[in-house]
């Protein structure tokens, strides 16, 4: 049984993603936190493809052991990387109904002085 936080969280996510969604041009960044990690993504809403992602398991940020803040950080600017390899610069950001606030925060920071627009 989902817990009241959880609830609380997915019921913002939805109101979200009434209201925002990614297109080629401009692709939703989506973000997934779990208690250990955390992962983003570039998804294009129209065809339901994710062109591109990032997250905290891969080799080259996993290997640095650093806090969970600044791992975030570094999430955010490996995607911001493989966006601009492949020709995106702005992105809408969809925070899933987590506070903008740590973790989150970090990433979209790192993502910013990755080059992206959100």
């Amino acid at each position: 049984m989902p817990t009241k936080k959880v609830t609380r969280r997915k019921k913002i996510h939805y109101k979200i993603r009434k209201k925002i969604s990614g297109t080629a041009d401009r692709p939703r960044l989506s973000v997934f936190r779990s208690n250990k990690d955390i992962y983003a993504q570039l998804i294009d809403d129209v065809a339901g493809r994710t062109l591109a992602s990032a997250s905290s398991k891969d080799e080259a940020i996993a290997s640095q052991k650093l806090l969970k803040s600044e791992t975030a950080k570094l999430v955010g600017k490996a995607l911001a990387d493989k966006a601009t390899a492949a020709g995106m610069s702005s992105v809408v950001f969809d925070r899933s109904g987590y506070l903008y606030h740590g973790r989150v925060k970090n990433l979209a920071e790192g993502a910013r002085e990755g080059g992206l627009v959100f």
